[in-house]
């Protein structure tokens, strides 16, 4: 399987994309005239309840008790989207930044150290960004179950983030800090996980359908674009791309968790768009990782037997080393954000 590395024309470019991740913790420090910042929901539709009994609720202290109906008409299925729209843009599309599985847009934002995010990162190379939460996440809003969704939610422990999101082996976590046993050189800011834990928040096992529509709606309200997708994002960013390949100009995929099955589905139309498919440390110590990464593995390995760019940036066979799950939150993610950078300019995706 291919790297990024042999991917690249030269090892003149490999080093000139190192070089430009080692400096890339200066980009925090650049400016960027912004156009608008703004905000919008997208996708789903008008739901209707009925037969739910009223109750009477006081929603504030010292406040007379009100009547509450949950009966009538209510809006579900949406998505939210803000973005940075910039004045002068060096991108040729907008980047969107997807998020993963029991989190949302805030991923990509202020890491939990403190320091800023790949959304800021993207920003000061020129890209007019996009980061949305998928429906029934952060600001898209959740609906009422059974009656609207079928099955109540779900919470990840901490306990899972830790161990699932590859900061320690299974078994390393424990409630009091000073006892939880990362893996060693990792990457991750230990000192932040609990701030961390306080960006989960609840998903749905039975959404999937709902969420693809609204990340479909997404695309044809704000594409063409570029999409950087994570973890459970990228099934949605695959499958968008498949139903709107003239709308996707190219896909960065961190880690993703699931991919389409090309014996199942015809990726034919997604040879012009370029992949790139992005790796951390430690995928082979961790039981469920190394279960999880068969599905892309042979979605790439399809995309590059048509003929199409799916090239591979795997952190560690490059010398990075320590990289989570949550690689975008890691110590070095300008590093990693700034190799991505040069797979974009590589590949057109810059004016």
């Amino acid at each position: 399987m291919q790297t990024f590395a042999r991917c690249l024309t030269s090892s003149t470019l490999l080093a000139s994309a190192l070089t430009l991740a080692g400096c890339a913790g200066t980009a925090k420090n650049a400016s960027y005239e912004v156009a608008e910042v703004g905000s919008f929901h997208v996708g789903g539709q008008q739901v209707t309840l009925s037969g739910l009994p009223a109750r009477e609720i006081v929603f504030t202290a010292g406040a007379a008790p009100r009547k509450v109906d949950p009966n009538g008409d209510f809006e579900s299925g949406q998505m939210y989207a803000q973005y940075v729209k910039l004045k002068n843009p060096k991108a040729r599309y907008p980047l969107m930044l997807w998020h993963g599985g029991g989190l949302a847009g805030t991923t990509w934002e202020t890491k939990p150290d403190g320091a800023p995010g790949w959304q800021q990162f993207f920003l000061t190379q020129g890209h007019t960004v996009y980061v949305p939460d998928a429906m029934e996440r952060g600001r898209a809003s959740w609906s009422r179950y059974p009656e609207i969704y079928k099955t109540e939610p779900f919470f990840r422990t901490k306990q899972e983030g830790w161990e699932l999101f590859r900061i320690g082996a299974d078994g390393s976590y424990h409630s009091d800090p000073a006892k939880r046993v990362a893996y060693a050189g990792t990457q991750f800011p230990v000192a932040a996980f609990d701030q961390f834990g306080k960006q989960s928040i609840p998903r749905w096992a039975t959404n999937d359908a709902a969420t693809q529509a609204a990340y479909d709606a997404l695309v044809q309200k704000a594409c063409p674009c570029v999409i950087v997708v994570h973890s459970q994002g990228g099934n949605f960013a695959f499958n968008a791309a498949l139903r709107a390949p003239d709308k996707i100009k190219a896909i960065v995929a961190v880690e993703p968790s699931g991919a389409p099955d090309p014996d199942k589905v015809d990726i034919k139309a997604l040879k012009a768009i370029p992949f790139l498919f992005v790796w951390g440390d430690f995928v082979e110590q961790n039981t469920s990782w190394k279960q999880y990464i068969q599905a892309p593995n042979k979605f790439q390995q399809a995309l590059q037997a048509q003929g199409g760019v799916a090239d591979r940036l795997d952190l560690p066979q490059q010398g990075i080393k320590g990289n989570s799950h949550m690689l975008m939150m890691d110590r070095n993610s300008d590093q990693v954000a700034a190799l991505v950078q040069a797979w974009m300019d590589k590949n057109g995706l810059m004016k």
